[in-house]
């Protein structure tokens, strides 16, 4: 799967049931060896785009369950 398929799909927690991003506006982790994503950063925003304080919220690959049309599931 190309990052361009990716991009712009909402990322869900099935476990809290909450909306933790837009793949487009994080960033990624690779492992530089074989070029695999290995995690997403999301930042960590208030309403209206203003920048919150506080840790960003990183996501493993693996805790990925299911990728569709609009949305990406993880259950971390």
């Amino acid at each position: 799967m190309r990052y361009k398929e990716l991009s712009g799909k909402e990322i869900v927690d099935v476990g809290s049931g909450s909306r933790l991003g837009i793949l487009g506006h994080t960033d990624l982790e690779f492992n530089e060896e074989t070029g695999q994503i290995e995690s997403f950063i999301i930042p960590n925003y208030k309403w209206f785009g203003m920048k919150k304080e506080g840790e960003n919220v990183r996501i493993s690959w693996r805790d990925i369950k299911k990728i569709g049309e609009d949305m990406i599931i993880i259950d971390s």
